[in-house]
């Protein structure tokens, strides 16, 4: 995987500041734990946009493992507290979207571009999973998100409030990357975003904060 392309393209200004993380099966839960944990250190997020990123993130990252048909992923963060912008990418150089979804009977036939336009709508999947991850990470990018884009083959889909963009690559990408960069100072209803499936703001709480702070919650 070439990163300095990635970082090139995707964080042209903040090369010194970003954080990369490699993930497999073994350690994808601990360093989910991880890169959230950094973020709650910073009081000026709003708690309520970590709820809600929490669970995309680790639904991310869990894609990668499930169904590019790879072992490994990496994970690209930074965080501008002056801007209040969380940006992460997560990329594979696995199979790709196209392939993945074309293993499920009812998507064989699929282009690469409808491959990238369905996979962000509820319930699609290849068949290995649920189809919620990418479903509910657009809910995000609706609610509090500044830029989206999924990257799959030799094509970008850019996804803003309802309207898609699709542009086509000069360089090849062999497996899928997924960015988001997301406002942090916006507070939202983290329920919404998980089409109020799961009790995600139970999730993150549990996970992430003390006893302490949980008080000064309530």
């Amino acid at each position: 995987m070439n990163l300095t392309s990635l970082i090139k393209q995707y964080f042209p200004h903040s090369s010194n500041e970003i954080n990369i993380d490699v993930f497999d099966e073994k350690n994808i839960y601990d360093v989910y734990q991880r890169v959230v944990s950094v973020l709650t250190q910073y009081i000026d997020i709003e708690t309520t946009v970590l709820q809600a990123m929490s669970y995309c993130f680790y639904e991310i990252l869990d894609n990668v493992l499930t169904h590019s048909s790879k072992e490994l992923g990496t994970i690209i963060t930074h965080y501008d507290p002056q801007n209040h912008i969380l940006s992460f990418l997560v990329g594979d150089d696995g199979i790709g979207i196209q392939a993945s979804l074309s293993e499920n009977k009812q998507y064989t036939t699929i282009t690469e571009p409808e491959a990238l336009s369905i996979c962000i709508k509820d319930t699609v999947t290849d068949g290995k999973g649920m189809g919620f991850g990418l479903y509910s990470t657009s809910l995000l990018a609706r609610n509090a998100g500044l830029r989206f884009e999924i990257r799959s083959g030799k094509y970008t889909m850019k996804v803003q409030n309802d309207n898609i963009e699709f542009t086509t690559e000069l360089d090849y990408w062999q497996g899928t990357i997924v960015y988001l960069q997301l406002h942090t100072n916006k507070e939202i209803n983290p329920s919404e975003v998980v089409a109020n499936r799961t009790n995600v703001i139970a999730q993150y709480n549990e996970t992430f904060l003390n006893d302490n702070e949980l008080t000064e919650l309530w």
